[in-house]
């Protein structure tokens, strides 16, 4: 399993300071929720990027990163490096607290 993310693998450029990677699936309810939640912390945290996966067109990427359930979220820091993971529908509180490591 590996510990850093690229832009190349994520096929979208890394946050200036941070990015929030969500590993979501087509009919997942909680990651609707999830994606509102990121989208509105990287909008208020400056340098915070979002990038949303689809697992079941990435499962190279999800095989790799250990992913087992969506929605899964990543937070990486400036390099690409994973600093905090969680599975199922994060709180907002806890998606700022998490940023906190990684900025």
């Amino acid at each position: 399993m590996t510990d850093v993310v690229g832009a190349e693998e994520l096929g979208a450029e890394l946050g200036e300071r941070a990015t929030l990677v969500q590993f979501s699936t087509a009919f997942c309810q909680p990651c609707r929720a999830t994606r509102r939640t990121l989208a509105e912390v990287a909008a208020m945290v400056e340098g915070v990027g979002h990038v949303e996966i689809d697992a079941e067109e990435r499962l190279d990427l999800v095989r790799a990163l250990g992913i087992v359930r969506t929605p899964t979220v990543l937070v990486l820091d400036r390099s690409g490096r994973i600093v905090r993971r969680a599975a199922g529908q994060p709180r907002r509180a806890d998606v700022i607290a998490a940023l906190g490591r990684a900025v």
